[in-house]
């Protein structure tokens, strides 16, 4: 290839990660050259534009995209301080294979110590880190001696070493960046350590000038920030999956508790959708403990809503029995509603009210309807017994006043004149005391004890009169005295033998038979 040809190569472009691809041969949409000094306008889709210094990370300085991490080109760099009548072309050699360093490989486990390596701006002494010979090559210094980064084919040298250090730049700029976000925390750590691992991985072959000591120096900075920054995110995920799974554990196992334990339905049932919707926020659980936890949760749910449906199977089953029972106990009261065996129905009530407590519930609506009719039975029944009473006692008071006005007439009645005449006075106030019926309970014992003591002053008449003219009433003395007699001849004659117990009992006999001796005298002498 002729200096001709070569001064009409396309500048190369320069990616994110500080790779440059090979030029582009622009002559052909330029049209030849006719003179090597002279030089081309560029086709209009890749006329320069002015350099920015304020450029953004993954943008070249002169605003074009960065390359994408595989070293695709994104857009082409522009040649600064040119126009598009006098654009000079650069050419860089094409890549080789990326040179790996080992802190690239293995990021240290600390970040090091004191103030990050400052990287100087290559950009305001590019002479200090590389030159261009008078053929036109580009050189940057590094540790082990100089390196081709490119060829200046037109302008002043010094402008290709500025391109060249505003090309890195872009890429102190780009780490500068990536640290600033790492001490903020506003960055991913491992997205950082990825980014800053392929800028280190490219500087080997970077076609830049600048220090790059200093900047490897500095990337394994950031590196280490990243390293310490991930092993910091590492311990928070395994505390915050720590605590998920604490939390979780505490949640099954209150869930257990309750599928086995409570009988709270409704409690319970609420809780469990409660914990279920807490469970649901609860991030950072691997995917093994998850399902662990899940499954234990999942079974004590089941095993609740199978006791709980276990239990409202049978209230059911007890209610429609309640139920039924209920339904033949409304039918009873309601046959006995019109009952007028007031006393034995209404104690036939009372033991129908204690079956009704005793037969359970029944489903509410059904209960309350079973209710109604069996009160309403209840109180029908009471209603016309009461009725019947209030009946019955006016008419009692109406027995106690002529009983009242009886009693009057019979308390006059004087047994001591003519005794016949009063026996059969009595003897008609008795039946019209029958016939007048029942008196209030209250005034039984009063009315009939006044009734009884006016018997009882007849009755005294009677006897005194009957033993008075008892004709039997001598005979019978007579008799006591001779027992007497007897008697005490026996005891006599048994205490002269010296028998004393049979003159003990002898004595004994004859003593009972002067106590009736002498009531049989008494009576004889009352005459």
């Amino acid at each position: 290839m002729t200096d001709k040809d070569e001064s009409a190569k396309a500048v190369a472009e320069h990616n994110g990660d500080g790779v440059a691809e090979p030029a582009v041969d622009q002559a052909e949409a330029a049209g030849s050259r006719t003179d090597a000094a002279a030089t081309e306008t560029p086709a209009a889709d890749t006329a320069p534009t002015a350099p920015s210094s304020d450029a953004t990370p993954g943008e070249t300085q002169n605003g074009s995209p960065a390359t994408t991490g595989s070293g695709e080109a994104a857009g082409p760099v522009a040649i600064p301080d040119a126009t598009p009548a006098d654009t000079a072309r650069v050419s860089v050699p094409p890549p080789g294979p990326a040179a790996v360093s080992p802190a690239a490989v293995a990021p240290a486990a600390a970040a090091p110590e004191g103030a990050p390596p400052q990287v100087a701006v290559a950009s305001s002494d590019p002479g200090r880190w590389g030159r261009v010979d008078a053929d036109g090559v580009v050189y940057v210094r590094t540790g082990d001696g100089e390196r081709v980064v490119g060829s200046w084919q037109a302008g002043e040298p010094a402008e290709g070493l500025a391109h060249f250090a505003r090309r890195f730049d872009d890429i102190r700029t780009e780490v500068e960046l990536l640290e600033a976000r790492l001490t903020s925390g506003s960055g991913d750590p491992k997205q950082a350590a990825t980014n800053a691992k392929h800028i280190k991985d490219s500087l080997a072959e970077a076609n830049v000038v600048g220090d790059l000591a200093a900047l490897e120096a500095r990337i394994d900075y950031v590196l280490a920030h990243a390293a310490v920054a991930l092993d910091k995110a590492k311990h928070a995920r395994e505390e915050a999956r720590a605590g998920s799974v604490a939390r979780k554990q505490q949640l099954v196992d209150e869930a257990e508790k309750l599928a086995e334990e409570s009988t709270q339905w409704k409690v319970a049932g609420d809780r469990l959708r409660a914990i279920l919707d807490e469970w649901k926020t609860i991030k950072g659980v691997d995917r093994k403990t998850d399902e662990q936890l899940w499954r234990r949760f999942s079974k004590a749910r089941d095993t609740f809503n199978r006791r709980r449906g276990s239990h409202f199977a049978d209230l059911d089953r007890q209610r429609a029995t309640a139920k039924s029972r209920k339904q033949e106990l409304v039918e009873e009261a309601e046959r006995l509603s019109e009952s007028d065996d007031w006393g034995p129905t209404a104690a036939r009530y009372k033991e129908l009210m204690l079956e009704w407590k005793s037969a359970g519930r029944a489903p509410k609506d059904a209960d309350d309807t079973l209710w109604q009719r069996f009160r309403a039975a209840q109180d029908a029944f009471f209603s016309r017994r009461s009725a019947v009473f209030d009946e019955r006692d006016a008419e009692f008071a109406e027995n106690a006043k002529k009983k009242e006005e009886l009693l009057a007439e019979a308390e006059k009645i004087n047994p001591q004149g003519d005794l016949d005449a009063a026996r059969a006075h009595l003897h008609r106030i008795q039946e019209r005391w029958e016939e007048i019926g029942k008196v209030p309970r209250e005034r039984i014992r009063e009315l009939e004890g006044r009734l009884r003591a006016v018997e009882e002053k007849v009755r005294t008449a009677a006897d005194a009169q009957w033993r008075r003219t008892d004709p039997e009433a001598e005979a019978r003395a007579a008799q006591f005295r001779e027992r007497v007699a007897q008697f005490e001849a026996q005891a006599a004659k048994a205490r002269a033998a010296g028998d004393k117990r049979r003159a003990e009992q002898a004595e004994a006999q004859a003593a009972q038979w002067r106590e009736w001796l002498a009531a049989a005298e008494q009576a004889v002498a009352s005459r």
